[in-house]
């Protein structure tokens, strides 16, 4: 049975997604921002992990995006 496009998309997308996350929070531990969160205090604590948050999250987007992109042109 043929995956729908759909799926086969929404598939593609997720594992880059999740790749693109995974390197994000790599780059980050590299770079130490981990430890200078964990020495924070207080609300900087917040903001920090809000920072980190969205940094993983633009990270797996990015994945995903240029993965659909780069299927799309694979396929023409």
């Amino acid at each position: 049975m043929k995956e729908s496009p759909v799926i086969h998309t929404a598939r593609v997308f997720a594992w880059w997604f999740v790749v693109g996350a995974t390197m994000a929070l790599a780059v980050i531990l590299l770079q130490g921002g981990i430890r200078e969160a964990m020495q924070a205090q207080g609300s900087v604590w917040e903001l920090k992990l809000v920072e980190f948050l969205t940094t993983i999250l633009g990270g797996g987007l990015l994945g995903g995006c240029i993965a659909l992109i780069l299927d799309r042109i694979k396929k023409s």
